[in-house]
């Protein structure tokens, strides 16, 4: 006689061959989903998402590597545009103080950005503790090393960089109408380094709350970096 309820067997999760774990890890970079959700999606288990996640990003890292340009080369003859963006992780207890940027009230890394007047990719720095300005982020950078016989330009948060910057108010006074002229042009060109970073936020990892082990952010850097002027064919 037939088992009128047969004992349920649970379903083998798949797993995925080494094109479609390629695609997962960028799929993580781009959407930047919890894992369970990435799980669901792909038919296999958050352990196994997060087992190709650690083995497979470093590698991605190192294939699209050769894709990044050498920074002094791709500026020569340009001028170089320069801003900072935070791209935010969670409030983890033993880093809060040191990862919380007073300037945008939230945690996260402060990453360097440099791109042309045309808006295009120069280059990105390795991400620094939220807590340091701008200025310190832009010397713990290899980029007065790198742009040391460019023109460059940047906000207020780079005088003393060597940078062309606004010009500030003088202390009691208004600006004087030439002065706000200045930097209402230097606003202007300084918006295509904010179009170069909004196109690396195009990669939600950056865009979206960082979920990772903060000591694995470096690599995503990287490796998004690489992935940005992949896309862009260089």
């Amino acid at each position: 006689m037939e088992d009128p309820d047969p004992p349920v067997v649970p379903r083998r999760m798949w797993a995925l061959g080494l094109y479609k774990s390629v695609v997962l890890v960028l799929f993580l970079l781009r959407q930047n989903p919890v894992q369970e959700t990435a799980a669901e999606l792909f038919g296999i288990s958050q352990a196994t998402v997060s087992r190709r996640w650690t083995a497979l990003l470093p590698v991605v890292e190192k294939v699209l590597a050769g894709h990044v340009p050498d920074p002094s080369q791709a500026s020569a003859g340009r001028i170089v545009l320069v801003d900072g963006t935070l791209v935010t992780t969670w409030d983890w207890a033993s880093e809060g103080t040191m990862m919380f940027s007073g300037k945008h009230r939230d945690t996260g890394f402060n990453l360097q950005v440099a791109a042309t007047l045309a808006g295009d990719l120069l280059a990105v720095s390795a991400p620094v503790p939220g807590s340091r300005h701008d200025m310190h982020a832009w010397r713990q950078s290899f980029f007065p090393d790198a742009f040391a016989e460019r023109e460059g330009m940047g906000d207020l948060g780079y005088v003393g960089s060597g940078l062309l910057t606004p010009r500030r108010k003088p202390r009691g006074q208004e600006r004087s109408m030439g002065d706000k002229v200045a930097n209402r042009s230097g606003n202007t060109l300084r918006a295509a380094v904010e179009r170069a970073i909004a196109h690396l936020k195009d990669w939600k990892i950056f865009a979206t709350r960082y979920r990772g082990p903060l000591t694995r952010f470096a690599l995503v850097a990287k490796t998004v970096t690489a992935l940005a002027f992949y896309k862009k064919g260089w």
